[in-house]
């Protein structure tokens, strides 16, 4: 397993981003795409939108056509009643590469996005060459029993009660949001332009509704989860990406249905590996994919 540690050093923010709308899967999602080349589809987590992989579309666009939607229901892509399961948000991510022509592309999943990213690849291993997974927990997969020794993070259950968390924070979206940008870079926080862009997504019920979807869809995700590992493997390289505070537990619950897995652990980086891990992931990313 590789150990990084993060160094400071300046990213420039130079690749040409376009933004688009499409329809995929009964839904229309919000995108950004970069580059030319071979595509990489980044799925992003909360609460964040596709704007907390800028650093990494800046840094991949010289040599792919890098693609980043708003997942379901987030940022600017429609937020429908329901679908926020694992698997069919893995079905959102197929279908954006069907519209762009895409028929085969690396995918990279962090936190809410991993289970999807995992899902495309274990039922479609045709349309994926590589997989990246990031700072996540999959379902109830064995390996990860000491992270969860005290329970999942509380935010899961409050996010998961019907009605519950939108009711409480409506007006508050802010400071809620700020603790997680806070807690996810280790006190350091995010960019003023992200920390605003993250914090309008967010702001007002409906916004709110559609995020804890995704956590009241968990138990239904696992499930997926746990019914696609007794049948299938991952057969595509896997590269497996920690920091703080999930750790290797992601790499350890891969371990068992992986054929071709890469560890490695950022060192003093925050959970939002995309924003506070960047100079050390974007080395490792570009080492990662560009592997035939």
């Amino acid at each position: 397993m590789w150990s990084l540690m993060v160094t400071s050093f300046e990213v420039e923010m130079s690749a040409d981003i376009a933004l688009h709308r499409v329809a995929a899967n009964g839904i229309d999602m919000n995108f950004a795409v970069a580059g030319a080349g071979p595509a990489v589809l980044l799925l992003h987590g909360f609460p964040h939108t596709w704007q907390v992989w800028r650093g990494v579309l800046d840094g991949l666009a010289g040599t792919h056509r890098v693609i980043a939607p708003d997942l379901r229901g987030l940022g600017a892509t429609t937020r429908p009643e329901s679908g926020y399961d694992a698997g069919n948000l893995a079905m959102d991510a197929i279908a954006v590469l069907d519209a762009l022509g895409e028929t085969r592309a690396d995918i990279v999943g962090f936190d809410l996005g991993a289970a999807p990213a995992f899902l495309a690849a274990m039922h479609h291993p045709d349309r994926v060459r590589r997989l990246v997974l990031m700072e996540a927990i999959l379902g109830r997969l064995p390996g990860a029993e000491d992270f969860l020794r005290d329970g999942p993070p509380w935010w899961f259950g409050f996010h998961a009660v019907p009605d519950l968390a939108e009711s409480v924070l409506t007006g508050h979206e802010a400071s809620y949001i700020d603790w997680f940008l806070t807690a996810g870079t280790r006190g350091r926080g995010v960019p003023a332009h992200l920390r605003a862009t993250f914090v309008a997504a967010y702001t007002g019920s409906a916004a709110l509704r559609a995020a804890f979807a995704h956590y009241r869809a968990l138990s239904e995700s696992a499930r997926q989860i746990e019914n696609a590992t007794t049948t299938i493997r991952l057969q595509m390289p896997t590269l497996a990406v920690g920091a703080h505070p999930v750790g290797d537990a992601l790499a350890r619950q891969l371990r068992s249905c992986t054929d071709d897995l890469t560890e490695a652990v950022i060192s003093d980086c925050g959970h939002i590996v995309p924003v506070d891990g960047l100079p050390a992931l974007l080395p490792l990313l570009t080492d990662f994919l560009a592997h035939q």
